[in-house]
């Protein structure tokens, strides 16, 4: 009988009236625990040093203290193998690239129901990208505004070029691992790689590089 994973989830979120609802939701859901909320990146660094790491956290951008995307420049540099989503009210172009550059997976906006994060955790523990549709349609105009540069050799294997196509198919982790016969972890394996390959942070700088021929 197979196990499903339990997916280990932090928050940082200054609003205690929404930190609180969030916490007791995730923790409501199957497969969902989420040992700690708080309302500064200071906070989670401070928990980090004495407790193990979360598979995924919830952050917002503007904080008390460290803003949430200088935060996600730390956690990416210290603790590479956490997934961050952004959930903040701030739609504008510059945070939502400023945050997926720096290195997040996900960008959801505050007015999201809790049905929806929930299922964005989902994904993106299963190594998904979520974002609202509405900054989905930002990124995507972003990217067809790029003008394309000449294609340099970037020094992936063959496999670690199909590990890009699949991102840039939007398939998960698994999915990719199903589609070329290997499992997850070497599929994580791969994607760091190619990020230290490509000088990037993010899902969502592989997927516009390989949309401006870049790769």
């Amino acid at each position: 009988m197979s196990t499903t994973k339990t997916i280990i989830t932090g928050i940082v979120e200054d609003n205690e009236v929404i930190r609180t609802i969030l916490r007791d939701h995730l923790d409501a859901e199957p497969s969902i625990q989420c040992p700690v909320a708080v309302e500064s990146v200071e906070d989670l660094l401070t928990y980090l040093e004495a407790h193990p790491a979360p598979d995924l956290i919830l952050m917002d951008i503007q904080l008390p203290g460290m803003s949430g995307i200088e935060g996600i420049q730390i956690l990416r540099k210290n603790f590479p193998d956490i997934e961050i989503m952004m959930l903040t009210v701030y739609h504008d172009s510059h945070k939502i690239f400023h945050s997926l550059q720096a290195g997040a997976s996900g960008y959801l906006l505050k007015h999201t129901s809790l049905e929806e994060i929930t299922e964005a955790v989902r994904m993106l523990a299963d190594g998904g990208a979520p974002m609202s549709p509405q900054i989905a349609r930002k990124v995507i105009r972003h990217f067809s505004d790029q003008t394309p540069n000449e294609k340099p050799d970037s020094n992936l294997t063959s496999r670690e070029q199909d590990i890009v196509e699949g991102l840039v198919d939007g398939l998960s982790y698994k999915l990719i691992a199903d589609r070329f016969d290997i499992s997850i972890d070497t599929v994580r394996a791969h994607i760091r790689n190619i990020y230290k390959k490509l000088h990037v942070n993010s899902k969502a700088e592989v997927i516009a590089k390989s949309l401006r021929g870049e790769i």
